[in-house]
C-alpha cells in the first residue's frame, strides 16, 4: 500500500469561471502538479483569465471547443492536447451541442491565489 493516499472526494462543482470542475488530485503533499476535469456546457465560453506561476495542459476527453491563448485561437477536439504557458491569458468556448470535457493538468499544482480574472 502506498504511503500517501489522496482524498477520494471528487465531487463536481460550479465555478465563477463558468464551468464545472472535478478535482481529481490537488493536495499540499503533492505540490508539483494537480489534475482536474473541467466541463463546459454547450454555447458557454469560460471567463478570460490567467494562472500566474502555473502551466496548464488541456487534454480533450469529450466534445470540441475553441481555445484562445494570448489572443490566438485553436480549435480542439477529442484527444487533442495543448500546453498553456504560465501567465498566458486564456478562455475556451464550447462550440458543440454536447458538453466539452477536458483534463486540466497544472504544474505546479493549482492554487486559488494563482487565478487572475481578466474580465474586470
Amino acid at each position: 500500500m502506498p504511503e500517501t493516499i489522496f482524498s477520494k472526494n471528487i465531487s463536481e462543482f460550479w465555478t465563477p469561471e463558468r464551468c464545472f470542475i472535478q478535482e481529481i488530485l490537488n493536495d499540499p503533499s503533492h505540490p508539483n502538479s494537480s489534475l482536474a476535469v473541467a466541463r463546459v456546457p454547450p454555447g458557454v465560453t469560460t471567463q478570460l483569465h490567467r494562472l500566474n506561476g502555473t502551466e496548464e495542459t488541456y487534454i480533450i476527453k469529450r466534445g470540441g471547443g475553441v481555445l484562445e491563448i494570448n489572443g490566438e485561437k485553436s480549435e480542439l477536439q477529442l484527444g487533442d492536447a495543448i500546453i498553456i504557458p504560465a501567465g498566458a491569458s486564456q478562455k475556451i468556448s464550447n462550440i458543440g451541442d454536447e458538453d466539452l470535457e477536458f483534463f486540466c493538468l497544472c504544474t505546479p499544482r493549482f492554487l486559488p491565489e494563482c487565478y487572475e480574472n481578466l474580465e474586470g
